[in-house]
């Protein structure tokens, strides 16, 4: 096991990072590059931060189980695949093997820091000065860290309604918790309607589990272009989800571990047997002492950081989920590495920062979204309605074409084009692939390619990624 620091190794750092999640270890590990002497404060116990322990991977493995199940139940049979029908999913065999694989990641990231020279310090971290940061031990005891640079790292964690909110709130569980469910329920309601929800309700869905999401509005991931939404919210509720629209929860009545009943502002019950917050995340800010030094915090207790990943306090960045934009493990990676570039490489990274326009993000859902740039109103804001053209299709897989009609899955792609030059300004997909296709489209409109660029591409056949470069 590499070594956890429990004292400074020296008087001062040239960098302290609080946090050593996928943002942390990137920043920490790209000035060590460079030849700085590195401090990683983490507070939990294990390293990665929210995707390695409880986000993406854990729940992206959740989605290939879950995707194997219903290739297994619905797809096999069409291919004359005999003898699979009864396959059922061990989700108590399968925790464990999970949980193993995270723990390998855990020991990856500890491994680098060691081999790379990043000290590791295991502690919560608090600012105590503009250049100091104590570090509370798990057994209590205190020490200081002092840096040249500090950076704010911490992440944040799902947001969940307090009783006096909402009574009974504390009965369910955030998507946290999810992973910790050692056996799978028997009925769920999930509250939310973001990509957390969706992803989580397509697991449970496909897996057997009786699954209830209740949302405020009419259709899933409201901030999503509409042809998402309208195409994801009808295909979810035929697989079996049910669905309750524009529902707020009252309260829940129960006891941990037994059977929850949920009562919304419409007089409703759902019963089941977990609960499942998603309706959001907020900062992990508190008691880190960041407004005793000065920092400006938002309303919501982000850091304000400015396109450079400054605070408003010299000497002191934060990159990442804390600092409110984009809250994507790729973005905090992508951050920190020209964060420390900038603060530490040479002199053609002296303005080095990552721009945050045009990021790719994919959404894991039954069938999954890929999506980049511009939605069509966002589009249509910007440029006006008369400089955007739309170009979309809405076909079937070529691999449901041997699936029972009941279980072929709708894809849709979407191009949002603006200007006389037709730029792509947005991409948005859905459909078997999709999350694997957005990759490579998501290069081209960062590299500002036009409706022609992709015309002229030649189609890659069979395949469902050429349509959008045969789009009319």
């Amino acid at each position: 096991m590499p070594p956890i620091f429990d004292k400074p190794t020296m008087d001062n750092y040239d960098y302290v990072v609080i946090g050593g999640g996928s943002g942390g270890s990137g920043t920490a590990r790209r000035a060590v590059a460079y030849g700085k002497k590195v401090a990683v404060v983490e507070a939990t116990e294990y390293l990665g931060g929210t995707c390695v322990n409880v986000g993406c991977v854990p729940k992206k493995i959740m989605w290939h189980a879950a995707d194997l199940q219903d290739k297994i139940s619905h797809h096999a049979p069409g291919y004359k695949f005999n003898g699979v029908e009864n396959a059922k999913f061990d989700w108590k065999a399968f925790k464990p093997q999970r949980d193993a694989y995270i723990r390998r990641l855990n020991s990856i990231y500890a491994n680098n820091f060691d081999t790379e020279g990043v000290e590791y310090h295991r502690g919560y971290g608090k600012l105590i000065s503009k250049h100091e940061v104590q570090v509370t031990r798990p057994d209590g005891q205190t020490y200081t860290l002092k840096g040249d640079q500090i950076c704010i790292a911490v992440g944040g964690r799902p947001t969940v309604p307090s009783d006096a909110e909402i009574p009974g709130a504390s009965l369910g569980i955030d998507s946290d918790g999810f992973f910790d469910l050692e056996e799978q329920p028997k009925r769920v309601a999930i509250i939310g309607g973001g990509y957390i929800a969706v992803e989580l309700a397509g697991i449970f869905n496909a897996l057997g589990t009786e699954t209830h999401l209740l949302i405020r509005g009419k259709t899933v991931l409201r901030s999503f272009d509409p042809l998402m939404q309208e195409t994801l919210t009808p295909w979810m509720e035929k697989t079996g989800i049910h669905f309750h629209r524009e529902r707020n929860v009252d309260r829940i009545e129960g006891a941990k571990g037994g059977p929850l009943t949920v009562h919304t502002n419409e007089g409703e019950t759902v019963e089941v047997d977990a609960v499942i917050w998603a309706i959001g995340r907020h900062a992990n800010t508190e008691g880190m002492g960041l407004e005793e030094q000065g920092l400006k915090l938002s309303e919501t207790g982000d850091v304000v950081v400015d396109d450079y990943q400054n605070s408003n306090v010299p000497g002191i960045t934060s990159i990442g989920d804390v600092q409110g934009k984009w809250l994507l493990t790729p973005v905090a990676i992508a951050a920190g590495r020209r964060l420390s570039n900038r603060l530490f490489g040479p002199a053609k990274f002296k303005d080095d920062k990552l721009t945050y326009v045009d990021i790719p993000t994919v959404v894991f859902s039954h069938p999954p979204i890929g999506t980049v740039g511009l939605t069509e109103p966002q589009a249509r804001k910007q440029f006006g309605d008369d400089a955007i053209k739309i170009y979309k299709s809405s076909f079937r897989a070529l691999y449901f074409s041997m699936v029972d009609e009941n279980h072929k899955e709708p894809t849709v792609y979407k191009l949002v084009c603006a200007g006389p030059e037709e730029r792509v300004v947005g991409v948005h997909i859905l459909g078997l692939g999709s999350d694997e296709v957005m990759q490579g489209f998501a290069v081209a409109v960062k590299m500002g390619a036009t409706k022609q660029d992709l015309d002229d591409t030649v189609a890659i056949h069979p395949t469902s990624g050429e349509e959008l470069v045969t789009l009319r």
